[in-house]
């Protein structure tokens, strides 16, 4: 970075570069547009920021964000608790639920199986997992972990260590395949294989 640049602006624009999707290019001209702002909205920012972690905890339940634990979900006593759907991260968590089809419980994975990433079985909330399922409450685990390599890796390691203690609980999964409005000569080999190997009767 340039001598030049104050240092306060320097150690902003260092910091805000660290965001995902921010270069330091990007990082530069948010801390400029910061410097435009009213004091006090930049003030209000700064506040919000600090007192993020304060206010924010995980949920003991389903290891989501909340301000409150249990969360508004997991506390929703007109929410089954025969179902569990395990999502990788809580922003899954939030897209499947703003749907408002689905009314079961939630589990935060905390990530995926990434052996390269050094993201191993000991990465995963899995403690968290086996907690719930010895409850006794769950009778289906439905994986919507997505269709990557790694969420397929995840997805047989869990349905085989489900298996093997909870033998009674049945383990589903998103079904996967070609999307809708869409045509099959568009589609990629493992999208036409996983639609014919998930193929549904009619």
């Amino acid at each position: 970075m340039h001598s030049r640049i104050p240092e306060p602006l320097k150690a902003l624009v260092e910091q805000l570069a660290r965001l995902p999707g921010l270069g330091p290019k990007s990082a530069m001209r948010a801390a400029m547009t910061l410097l435009k702002w009213p004091e006090a909205e930049t003030r209000r920012l700064g506040r919000g920021i600090h007192d993020l972690r304060d206010n924010l905890h995980l949920c003991s339940r389903c290891g989501g964000l909340s301000s409150t634990d249990p969360c508004a979900v997991c506390a929703d006593a007109g929410r089954t608790r025969e179902t569990l759907c395990l999502v990788t991260e809580w922003d899954s968590m939030l897209t499947l639920d703003e749907g408002g089809f689905y009314r079961g419980q939630y589990m935060i994975l905390g990530g995926l199986l990434a052996p390269l990433e050094r993201m191993d079985s000991e990465s995963l909330d899995l403690d968290r997992l086996t907690r719930r399922l010895d409850e006794g409450e769950v009778t289906e685990l439905i994986l919507a972990l997505g269709a990557t390599l790694e969420a397929e890796n995840t997805a047989s390691f869990i349905r085989q260590m489900v298996r093997k203690r909870f033998p009674q609980i049945r383990v589903s999964r998103l079904a996967q395949g070609i999307p809708l409005g869409a045509e099959v000569k568009y589609m990629d080999k493992e999208t036409l294989r996983q639609s014919l190997q998930y193929r549904q009767d009619l």
